[in-house]
């Protein structure tokens, strides 16, 4: 039985479900990770995502999500204990636009992380920034937030009233929201990465929404922007892989997460190369 008592937590984050703290055992000074309901009295369905994560641990290596330990209790309510490999969820530093070759950095990293989950068989179909943990000096980023993973390699959704759908309405894929004639596969979660990057490189969403409808129709009716339109500093070939990323339709995207992988490289190149030059001019 895991004991947390010799731990002091702090909040990480926190929204309407789910709250993480990072804990520090005040013995030897060993990091943990605590993933708790936010209510006191949590609905089952909150708690099916805490077991599911739970189960997948075997599957989930440290070098690229923080890796489950076991299921708890602390304060009475049922929590799920994971691995802390440091950093701070994503979606605390985006008040702002991030540094351009930092984004790249997260990027190429957020694409080996979810290529070794999709070699797993695992859709992790809850992408989003608060999803990912990230290390600010290097960019790093480990997954996390595996509630409704599934090991289904497709997975066909029905239309459901948007507040019963599975997912996170601001960051899903036109497939998961059940009306499009489209399977839900590892293809769905390469839009919700496109999503989080477009949020990474303009500060802000792709698209805004008043209600839970309007999210839906703009993920399957709905053209964004192009990054380079809303800020000057995202060059056309970074902005060119977003565009693919956020393809209406699985076909049109990106098949393979090495494939995004390679090209954000060549774009990070790309960037260092002219750069350089730039400073050369000086």
């Amino acid at each position: 039985m895991l004991d947390l008592t010799r731990n002091g937590f702090e909040t990480l984050r926190m929204d309407e479900e789910f709250v993480l703290y990072r804990g520090r055992n005040i013995d030897d000074a060993s990091q943990i990770l605590l993933l708790s309901p936010a209510a006191v009295n949590p609905s089952p369905i909150i708690l099916r995502r805490l077991e599911n994560e739970y189960f997948l641990r075997e599957e989930l290596d440290p070098g690229w999500s923080a890796r489950p330990i076991a299921v708890a209790r602390h304060m009475d309510r049922t929590v799920l204990a994971l691995e802390d490999p440091g950093g701070l969820p994503l979606d605390q530093v985006l008040s702002r636009p991030l540094d351009l070759g930092f984004s790249l950095r997260v990027a190429i990293s957020l694409f080996n992380a979810i290529g070794h989950l999709h070699q797993r068989g695992i859709v992790h179909k809850d992408i989003k920034p608060a999803n990912v943990l990230t290390n600010s000096a290097t960019g790093q980023v480990w997954l996390m937030g595996f509630g409704i993973a599934s090991r289904l390699p497709r997975e066909r959704k029905t239309p459901e009233p948007p507040e019963f759908l599975e997912g996170t309405l601001a960051y899903m894929a036109p497939e998961q929201t059940g009306r499009m004639n489209r399977s839900v596969d590892s293809r769905s979660d390469f839009y919700s990465i496109g999503v989080t990057l477009y949020q990474m490189l303009t500060g802000s969403l792709p698209f805004t929404a008043s209600d839970l409808m309007e999210w839906v129709y703009c993920h399957i009716a709905r053209k964004p922007a192009p990054p380079s339109e809303r800020s000057e500093n995202v060059p056309a070939c970074l902005s060119a892989i977003v565009m693919k990323l956020l393809a209406k339709t699985p076909e049109e995207r990106y098949q393979t997460a090495s494939g995004v992988e390679h090209d954000l490289r060549r774009c990070l190149e790309a960037v260092g190369t002219s750069s350089r030059s730039s400073e050369g001019r000086l």
